[in-house]
C-alpha cells in the first residue's frame, strides 16, 4: 500500500510526461493525447528497468552523466518547441489542426519520458524498500516498475480526458485555431528551460 501511494503521488504530480500529453490534446485532440501515453509509458517502463538493472546507480553517483541527460531531455523539449512554431496556422475545421501522426507522437512521447533520469533515480531511490531479500530482486524491481507504469497509465489518460473536455469548450472561439501552435511552443520551451534547471526531486 506504501509503494501505490508513493506510486500514485509520482504519477499525479505534473512534470514533463503530464505536460506534454496534456499539450499535445489540447492543440491536436484526444487521439493526440492518448498515442502520446503510450510513449510516456514505454519511456517510465524504460527508465524502471534502467533502475532495476542499476542505470540510476550511475547517475546518483555521477554528476556528468545524470546533467548530460538531464541536458539532452532538455533540448528535445525546446526542439518539440520550435518545431510548432514552424507549423502553419490553422486553417478550416479544427479536426485538421496540425495533424501530427500517432506513431510521431508516440515516438515523441518516449523520448521526452525516457531522457528524464529523474524518474529512474525516484525508483533508485524507492525500490529498495520494497525488496524481499528472499526472493530475486530483479524481478521484484520490475514488477514494481510495471505496477507504477500502470498507475501512471490511469492518471494520464484522466489528464488527457480532462484536457480534451477544457479543448471541447476553447476550440469554440476562433482565436484559440490562430493561437494554438504559439501555446504548444511556449509551453514546451517553457518546459524544457525548466526541466534542465529544475531540482532533481520533480521526477516526472
Amino acid at each position: 500500500m506504501a509503494f501505490l501511494a508513493a506510486s500514485f503521488i509520482l504519477a499525479v504530480t505534473p512534470g514533463p510526461g503530464v505536460v506534454y500529453i496534456v499539450t499535445q490534446t489540447l492543440v491536436q485532440g484526444r487521439k493526440a493525447g492518448l498515442a502520446s501515453i503510450g510513449g510516456i509509458a514505454l519511456g517510465n517502463l524504460g527508465n524502471a528497468t534502467a533502475a532495476s538493472l542499476g542505470l540510476a546507480v550511475v547517475f546518483s553517483s555521477s554528476s556528468t552523466a545524470f546533467l548530460f541527460v538531464k541536458l539532452a531531455g532538455a533540448a528535445y523539449l525546446v526542439f518539440l518547441g520550435l518545431k510548432a512554431l514552424k507549423m502553419r496556422p490553422v486553417i478550416g475545421d479544427a479536426a485538421r489542426v496540425n495533424h501530427v501522426s500517432p506513431a510521431r507522437l508516440f515516438c515523441d512521447g518516449f523520448i521526452v519520458a525516457l531522457l528524464n533520469p529523474k524518474t529512474a533515480l525516484f525508483f533508485a531511490a524507492l525500490l529498495p524498500q520494497f525488496i524481499n531479500p528472499a526472493v530475486p530482486p530483479l524481478w521484484q524491481s520490475l514488477v514494481f516498475g510495471c505496477v507504477f507504469v500502470s498507475i501512471a497509465l490511469c492518471t494520464d489518460t484522466i489528464y488527457v480526458l480532462s484536457a480534451f473536455a477544457a479543448t471541447t469548450m476553447m476550440r469554440r472561439q476562433s482565436g484559440w485555431r490562430s493561437c494554438g501552435r504559439y501555446v504548444s511552443a511556449v509551453l514546451f520551451i517553457g518546459l524544457g528551460i525548466y526541466a534542465a534547471f529544475a531540482n532533481p526531486r520533480s521526477a516526472r
